[in-house]
């Protein structure tokens, strides 16, 4: 009887004799790739210790006017916090600040002025100069110690000086030296991003077999690279997730380990204040047999007779010196929770019947954005099997990498509290319920995949009301079949629709109960009850918002800098003579996308597959998605403002239209030839930028986030960007 060993052996050699060249190939290759980012880490990321090589480092700590401690460390205090230097009538090249790494780490704004043989006194910023910028010092990041400065000449006075009103002294230093060695540094994150975007350039290059590979004619090999590349995004975002700690809320003994019970493999706390546990308040409520919070609302509150004005709410709380709590429904007497029920029922309940701890929202947010990168995968995956004929690896896996990346959810996971849980939970719904009903079309025995898909498009409702316009996609799915074909008279087609109706039913039989009873009606949502920075009960609907809106959500050109992540807050002003709600933005997507560039060819394209087709399913799923965007964001900016993570809501749509546009473009050119090459080219480029934007956005600065909760950290994450500074 073989063994294990010798069946491993005989299927390693029987797929060796069959794919030996490429195996070579691909092992040739990742060496290749591995070798260039290793001298790239080594050589070109390291560039400062080699131009320092030759430096005399010159040590000032004889010429600090500072008091030493015992140990041998120099204390700057507030009163202290200037250090200057006469007569230094040297070149400087560089500044080290050697901060003692024992002490609590600390962000530190750092400002230098010289005098050199340009300049005889200090200068600063002018009309129409910019002076020396301040630098960012991590008290914990060697590398951000090091300070190049571009002076002319000989130096003759020097001054740093630590400023910044959020300073914890005192500050221990150890060492002050110019022209001192920037010493080597192997960066392994840096070197396996290098390593990363090589294999995606070297992967996506135009002559790369990736786009010889055809979905339909090569089923095994098109799904097992599927499969490694959503695994590897998966990867990434369960990556970025827990990098931000800050919001995560597990812990275990060597991650958010302050957090840590010391007893535990991993348990859980509260992050993000009072005001983010709202889910799992409602989840106790739940649990003892209420639809209300716990905690009674302040007298003062009861007693008003408008409550929804913010203005009068905060001076009520001045007088009286009691609290309220912030952006939840307030009705008759209590407190209520209107975002959507049913991430409380999926995550919240559950684990607090079972564990009497909070569930971690963020977890609930990672979940729910796996399972909307898997079905979108497995639903864009579909389209490119069963309604085209030619679509190549390649061609779908450039357009994949947008379709989830661009979307919005990596701003969700940026901030993964409970705003952002029931729009990644209602995107993942919205695209499993597509696919289950694409299934639906093409199977024998439809019943239960219209069954699983209408459930799924119905708990939407559930999550986020506005995704609700994606059921409209079952119109072109199903009109042919059910109306077209009159199929629905029939017995069969009967049965088929009702499961397509069914759970719609019974969601909403469900959805109206829980209203009812709270507010006393079967629709009332309970938005309007929000206590929040504006009268939402009088907020009703205004046509002069919607022309902000439209350019803040579509069209506003991204805001950049020199500086790393390069982006920043658009600016914002508006001619509108009212109350505006306005969150930080970062450029409309029309501008920031240039995947999405493809939109205004939508009527030509569309023209082409009508005319190819007898069928129509394509053509009116592009018109759904297309009319759908545009809805959900007129809804978004009327019923709330202009807010980042509401790009969500509709960024899908647009970049979903445009895959499919792609795919007709795609399936009307020849294979290999030199329109569809150039076409590739042309996308390549198109959706590189779009997703270098939607990467970069990800490490923007943010109140709340990383970058403001461990400065002192993000300050790695910048130097490893800037290696050159």
């Amino acid at each position: 009887m073989p063994t294990v060993r010798s069946n491993i052996s005989y299927a390693y050699g029987k797929f060796m004799r069959s794919h030996r060249a490429t195996v070579r190939h691909i092992v040739k290759s990742v060496m290749a790739i591995l070798a260039v980012a290793f001298l790239l880490e080594t050589f070109l990321f390291n560039v400062n210790f080699y131009t320092s090589a030759g430096y005399n480092t010159v040590s000032l700590n004889d010429k600090l006017d500072l008091r030493e401690t015992s140990d041998g460390q120099y204390q700057i205090t507030a009163v202290n916090n200037v250090l200057e230097f006469s007569n230094v009538n040297a070149e400087v090249h560089n500044i080290w600040l050697n901060f003692d790494y024992r002490q609590p780490a600390q962000d530190l704004q750092i400002k230098v002025q010289f005098t050199d043989e340009a300049h005889h006194t200090y200068f600063d910023s002018t009309e129409y100069t910019e002076g020396v910028p301040e630098v960012s010092v991590s008290t914990l990041s060697d590398q951000s110690e090091y300070i190049n400065l571009n002076t002319t000449g000989l130096v003759g006075n020097l001054r740093i000086e630590i400023v910044g009103e959020d300073v914890s002294y005192p500050i221990r230093l150890s060492d002050l030296c110019i022209n001192a060695h920037h010493p080597f540094s192997f960066n392994t994150t840096r070197f396996l991003v290098a390593a990363g975007l090589l294999a995606l350039a070297f992967a996506f290059r135009p002559r790369s077999a990736i786009y010889r590979i055809g979905i339909v004619d090569e089923p095994r090999k098109s799904k097992a690279a599927i499969v490694v590349a959503v695994a590897l995004e998966v990867c990434l975002l369960s990556s970025y997730l827990f990098m931000g700690s800050n919001l995560v809320g597990v812990a275990t003994k060597g991650y958010n380990s302050g957090s840590w019970d010391g007893v535990s493999l991993v348990n859980t706390f509260e992050v993000g204040g009072e005001n983010a546990q709202q889910y799992a308040e409602l989840a106790k409520a739940m649990a003892r047999g209420q639809l209300y919070l716990e905690e009674e609302p302040p007298q003062w509150l009861q007693d008003m007779s408008d409550p929804y004005d913010k203005g009068a709410r905060d001076e009520a709380q001045k007088e009286t010196g009691e609290e309220y709590l912030f952006d939840v429904a307030y009705y008759d007497g209590h407190y209520y929770v209107y975002f959507g029920v049913v991430p409380v029922l999926l995550f919240y309940l559950p684990f607090f019947l079972l564990t009497g701890a909070n569930f971690p929202t963020a977890i609930g947010v990672l979940v729910a954005v796996i399972a909307f990168v898997l079905g979108c995968s497995a639903l864009l995956d579909r389209f490119a099997r069963y309604h085209f004929k030619h679509v190549s690896l390649g061609l779908y896996l450039l357009l994949q990498i947008p379709l989830v990346m661009c979307c919005g959810v990596l701003y969700l996971l940026k901030f993964p509290t409970f705003y952002s849980l029931p729009i990644a939970l209602g995107l993942a719904f919205s695209v499993w319920g597509l696919y289950f009903w694409t299934c639906g079309r093409s199977s024998a025995r439809p019943e239960k995949w219209y069954l699983a898909g209408s459930l799924c498009m119905a708990l939407v409702a559930g999550c986020r009301p506005q995704l609700l316009v994606l059921s409209l996609v079952a119109f072109p799915l199903f009109w042919r079949s059910f109306i077209a074909e009159r199929r629905l008279l029939t017995p069969r087609g009967a049965r088929e629709f009702a499961c397509l109706i069914a759970p719609y039913l019974v969601v909403a039989a469900g959805l109206m109960w829980y209203n009812r009873a709270r507010f006393g009606s079967f629709t009332d949502f309970g938005a309007n009850y929000n206590l929040t920075v504006n009268d939402m009960t009088k907020r009703g609907w205004n046509v002069g918002r919607l022309a902000p809106a439209l350019f803040a959500y579509f069209l506003q050109p991204p805001s950049a800098t020199g500086v790393f992540p390069f982006l920043q807050a658009a600016p914002f002003e508006t001619t509108y003579m009212g109350q505006t709600i306005k969150e930080v933005t970062f450029g409309g997507i029309l501008a920031c996308l240039p995947v999405l560039w493809i939109l205004p060819f939508s009527k030509r394209i569309l023209q082409l597959r009508i005319r190819q087709r007898a069928t129509r399913t394509i053509a009116g799923v592009i018109v759904v998605l297309l009319f759908g965007g545009v809805v959900v964001a007129l809804a978004d900016a009327e019923m709330a403002g202009i807010l980042q993570r509401y790009f969500a809501d509709f960024s899908f749509m647009f970049l979903a239209a445009v895959v499919l546009l792609a795919f007709v473009v795609n399936e009307n050119l020849a294979p290999g030839s030199t329109v569809q090459n150039l076409l590739m080219k042309v996308l390549l480029v198109l959706v590189a930028v779009s997703v270098l934007y939607s990467a970069l956005l990800c490490f923007v600065p943010e109140t709340g986030w990383y970058s403001d909760v461990y400065d002192w950290a993000y300050r790695d994450i910048v130097e490893t960007a800037q290696f050159w500074t």
